[in-house]
């Protein structure tokens, strides 16, 4: 069975005190085409995401502060912290998430495989567990 969840090491070169991430798509850290990518920065103690995909994949990748990840796939939740520029945690379809912010100005970057489409996102936790539990084949 495929991991819905998948922490990875991105490449990182220090020169100095400079460091530079890369994370290449379909390249070996990342494994689908990047379609699209956002910033999300929020204040200490909020709570983003709330939601899962039917289709599109996610990498988070923490680039500024530190993140505790939620990520629940219906029967097991499993929590992250994401607080290195060079770690970043792909999250697969089917795949109910959140981010609490730990520090104040922290700042997540998201890559996804997909544009955003409204449709794709199930923000209601019940609507999910009850998907999950009815259908299989519609989520991972």
């Amino acid at each position: 069975m495929k991991k819905l969840v998948n922490l990875i090491k991105l490449p990182s070169y220090k020169e100095d005190k400079n460091t530079l991430v890369i994370a290449e798509g379909s390249g070996p850290e990342v494994p689908f085409i990047i379609s699209r990518v956002f910033n999300v920065q929020a204040s200490m103690g909020s709570i983003r995401g709330k939601h899962a995909h039917r289709h599109c994949t996610q990498l988070l990748i923490c680039t500024i502060g530190s993140i505790e990840v939620t990520c629940d796939n219906g029967v097991n939740s499993e929590k992250y912290i994401l607080d290195k520029s060079n770690y970043g945690l792909i999250i697969s379809p089917g795949v109910w998430s959140e981010q609490k912010y730990l520090e104040e100005n922290t700042v997540l970057t998201v890559l996804c495989d997909r544009p955003y489409e409204e449709e794709d996102y199930i923000c209601n936790y019940e609507e999910f567990i009850n998907i999950k539990t009815n259908s299989n084949k519609e989520l991972n």
